[in-house]
């Protein structure tokens, strides 16, 4: 009999999809197996329009530990026997639905793939996007999402360090939630999520099952539009409960750190809950499972086999443990007032076979269930697009003189640029005592606990980039997140990426894809930043239109010495300013893309560019001018240019500014001109009379064929000049502060 259609929409599958699973199979699923193939075979758990696309990525080197794609999260050695456990993680449809929830269970579960690894997080950063503030509900979806991380992140007792927020009409309907988590484990000591050995027995540990996030992972991660579907997809946001999931993670993490030899594997229940845990440790292992339904606990009655296999009710973990010491493990989480029921074991079979009662209800072919249909298509651009790159920016009238502060106090309190204090004072920045450098800077800096070394780690994404040209947009987030590393004093050494774009089964669409993931890849190969973990989240669309394409960047950089990190903020008067890595722009053409450009004109035009050699040489000299102890602070120049990153300096450090005057070439380039691989720097003055001007500075960068630019001073007291922008500090922070409430 054919398949209704109703029953295919409910799991995300194609006639086509369908068609070719019967024929794998050879036979009809049931209820149970099409649920639960549904899931596996999704966007959300099988990567079917991006995994051929993400091979293109470069995921290998020395510090590498682990193959990407294959555990819970990517593992970078830092050496002393420690490695560093890291991945980005999105819940953008359920945050668009119910914001405070699925936001606060997006920062669980990149929470529980960290420790699912063994490892202790450490550390949280946030990115998101939002519509703008005062259209419709955004105001409602951002408090929702801020309370929702900070309250979760916060019971969690996990430092929330960093982030970026997004405000724009490219994401009006369609919130992007993406958590990153960051955790440090002893290298022997690494999980796999593996599940091997004849006998041994999985274990079901944490919450009870309910009904709560059905359909989460072919539902809400695999359609479009959550507005459209708003009241139908609502059942399928997860609830959360922090203080569970607190007792989980130092229940797993002493397992880990403590009783290694006790377990095979842990793996989290998340998308597709029981469904893609159980299937993919398998598949990983080359083995089989018997399930028992009957034993696992629920906490509502009547619950089906397809209920209790699609659940994604949060707070759960799936340990496999070795025959011989279940007792010991089933002890060790009743010592920490956690379920653990016996569900099923490890079979030497190459199926998933599930009972309820004893009654066979499903069995699912690992190798089948592990290989979904992958799509590659053509992309086409846009042409709408097309056009906006073409656009003459040379045309618009430049700023004039007398108009200059008044743009730059505007640009200031844009919501993009404006500080982002009244976002993370809501989060526990210090909790574990090993912040070094909190949110607000360019990157935050953790401490490695009981030793000087430093982790450094940002996010970084600029969507209107993207939308232009996604090749440029996503090389260009790469090298904005390194430059942000760089800034502190640390070196860059493995990405983690979140891609979030609409719907792949347009060609336009899929075009951002393909282009921004092989701008992703140069970008990664030039600076050897291997991309060792990473999450995409297509179907991002509302009323047919897809977002901004946004693959955010999670990098990871590492510094010998936290004492000598370098800030963002002027650290004293009296001191030489200059710009690394380029000149005070005089063109029209770096105001692509620019917050100035839609701010002043309302465009989203121009074609950005960057140049990823002469990016690589300047991280290379910002390295060696912080290994010779030149820096006092060093700013990355990126949203709203120059005089914003002068401004941003000034306020920081509460530290005057006057500037070289005047200024050449077209005054609205050089103030607010986005070109990229520019850094603000200042240092002693002690440093110019010691060897003159520029002194070592100079020296350093002709060896390294980086240019170098002198902007200034900074000088005591309050006022602030640079060109003819004439203001003071107080009046640049009382712009600047215009978000915080």
């Amino acid at each position: 009999m054919p398949v209704e259609q109703a029953a295919l929409d409910a799991v995300a599958l194609s006639h086509a999809e369908y068609d070719l699973l019967v024929q794998r199979l050879g036979r009809e699923p049931n209820e149970v197996e099409l649920g639960m193939f549904g899931s596996l075979w999704s966007e959300h758990c099988g990567y079917k329009n991006s995994k051929l696309l993400l091979r293109l990525l470069p995921s290998g080197g020395d510090r590498v530990l682990t193959q990407a794609g294959a555990e819970n999260a990517g593992a970078i050695d830092i050496g002393d026997g420690l490695c560093v456990v890291m991945k980005v993680e999105s819940h953008n449809h359920p945050s668009a639905i119910e914001p405070y929830q699925g936001a606060a269970t997006g920062v669980g579960g990149i929470v529980r793939d960290i420790f699912a690894m063994g490892a202790y997080p450490v550390a949280i950063l946030d990115s998101l996007r939002f519509g703008p503030l005062d259209e419709g509900n955004t105001r409602f979806l951002f408090d929702g999402v801020v309370g929702g991380i900070g309250s979760y992140g916060n019971c969690l007792g996990i430092p929330n360090v960093g982030g970026e927020v997004f405000f724009s009409s490219g994401y009006s309907g369609n919130p992007l939630v993406n958590a990153m988590c960051v955790g440090i484990a002893e290298t022997k000591k690494l999980l796999s999520a593996k599940a091997r050995g004849t006998g041994n027995v999985f274990l079901l540990v944490g919450a009870d099952t309910g009904r709560d996030g059905i359909h989460g992972a072919s539902g809400l991660a695999s359609r479009t539009d959550p507005e459209a579907r708003f009241e139908e997809m609502r059942p399928a946001v997860q609830v959360g409960n922090p203080f569970m999931e607190k007792l989980l993670m130092e229940a797993c993490f002493e397992l880990a750190s403590e009783h290694a030899d006790w377990i095979v594997g842990l793996q989290d229940l998340g998308a597709a809950g029981l469904t893609s845990s159980i299937v993919e440790c398998c598949d990983k292992g080359g083995c089989g499972a018997l399930l028992e339904l009957a034993n696992i606990p629920r906490r509502e009655s009547g619950m089906t086999p397809y209920e209790i296999m699609l659940s994604e009710s949060q707070e759960r973990m799936l340990v496999i443990a070795k025959h011989e010491h279940v007792e010991k493990v089933r002890r060790l989480f009743e010592h920490w007032e956690l379920h653990c029921a016996e569900i099923g074991t490890v079979t030497d079979g190459d199926s998933v076979v599930i009972h309820d009662g004893g009654v066979e209800v499903a069995r699912v072919p690992t190798a089948i269930a592990g290989d979904p249909p992958l799509y590659r298509r053509q992309g086409v651009p846009s042409p709408e697009i097309v056009a906006l790159t073409q656009f003459d920016l040379s045309t618009l009238p430049d700023l004039a003189p007398s108009e200059a502060t008044a743009a730059l106090l505007a640009l200031l309190a844009r919501p993009n640029i404006a500080s982002k204090r009244g976002v993370y004072r809501r989060y526990d920045q210090q909790v574990l005592n090993n912040t070094v450098v909190a949110p607000g800077a360019d990157a935050a800096v953790i401490r490695v606990a009981g030793t000087n070394r430093g982790l450094a780690i940002t996010t970084d994404c600029n969507g209107r980039y993207g939308y232009l040209d996604p090749y440029a947009g996503a090389a260009i987030a790469v090298a904005e997140a390194a430059r942000n590393i760089v800034c502190v004093g640390a070196t860059p050494v493995a990405v983690t990426d979140g891609l979030n774009f609409g719907n792949p089964e347009k060609l336009d669409v899929y075009h951002q894809l393909s282009q921004a993931i092989h701008g992703i890849a140069e970008a990664c190969s030039t600076f050897g930043t291997p991309v060792v973990s990473g999450n995409v989240s297509l179907f991002n669309e509302s009323n047919g239109r897809a977002i901004y394409p946004t693959p955010i960047i999670g990098m990871l950089g590492m510094i010998e010495d936290v004492s000598t990190v370098v800030r963002s903020g002027f650290a004293r008067p009296e001191c030489e300013v200059w710009l690394v890595g380029g000149a005070i722009e005089q063109t029209a053409a770096t105001l692509a893309g620019s917050e100035y450009l839609e701010a002043r004109h309302g465009l989203v035009a121009g074609l950005p560019s960057v140049d990823l050699a002469a990016e690589l040489r300047l991280q290379q000299l910002m390295l060696r001018l912080h290994a010779e102890g030149l820096l006092l602070s060093a700013h990355d120049c990126s949203d709203g240019g120059l005089a914003v990153t002068l401004a941003e300096s000034a306020i920081i450090g509460d530290i005057g500014f006057k500037g070289i005057e005047p200024l050449s070439g077209r005054l609205d380039a050089a103030l607010f001109g986005e070109a990229q691989g520019r850094i603000v720097v200042s240092l002693t003055p002690e440093v110019f009379r010691q060897m003159g001007a520029p002194g070592r500075l100079g020296d350093l960068a002709r060896e390294a064929g980086v240019p170098v630019t002198r902007l200034g001073r900074t000088i005591e007291g309050d006022g602030f000049t640079f060109g003819p922008v004439a203001t003071t500090v107080a009046a640049l922070r009382h712009a600047w502060e215009s978000l915080v409430g």
